[in-house]
C-alpha cells in the first residue's frame, strides 16, 4: 500500500527503472547501469549565476561543486519527465532516462544550453570571488 511520499517515489522511480529494462532489452546493460549513464549525461559542469558589478548585470560562468552536479541532473530530469507525454510518471521518468541515455532529450538539450552560455560568457569569468 502506498502511503507516503517517500513510498509513491520509491514505486515511481522503480517501475520506470523495470519500463527502462523491458524497453531497453538489447542494450545488455542492467537498467541501474541505464540510469547512471543517463544521469552522468545530462550532468552540467559549469553553470552561469549573475553576477552584480558596478551596476551591470554579467552572466558569470562557475565550475559545479559536486555534490550540486547529481542534484542539478536529476532536478532537470524530474522537471522535464513531468513535461513529457505519457500516462503516469513512471513512463514519463523512463522516456526521459532512455533519452538521456541516448544523448538527447529536453534535460539533455540543458545541460549542452548551459555549457553554450557559460562559454558565451568566459570573458566575465574574472568576475567570480
Amino acid at each position: 500500500m502506498l502511503d507516503g511520499k517517500k513510498s509513491i517515489a520509491y514505486y515511481i522511480f522503480f517501475y520506470a527503472l523495470y519500463i527502462v529494462g523491458e524497453k531497453m532489452k538489447d542494450a545488455e546493460k542492467a537498467p541501474l547501469e541505464i540510469w547512471k549513464k543517463a544521469i552522468e549525461n545530462i550532468t552540467p559542469q559549469v553553470e552561469v549565476k549573475s553576477r552584480r558589478v558596478g551596476g551591470a548585470t554579467f552572466q558569470v560562468p562557475i565550475e559545479v561543486r559536486p555534490a550540486r552536479k547529481v542534484a542539478l541532473s536529476m532536478k532537470n530530469m524530474v522537471i522535464f519527465s513531468r513535461k513529457r507525454a505519457g500516462r503516469s510518471m513512471a513512463e514519463k521518468l523512463a522516456a526521459e532516462i532512455m533519452a538521456a541515455y541516448n544523448e538527447e532529450g529536453a534535460a539533455f538539450k540543458r545541460k549542452e544550453e548551459m555549457h553554450r552560455m557559460a562559454e558565451a560568457n568566459k570573458a566575465f569569468a574574472h568576475f567570480r570571488f
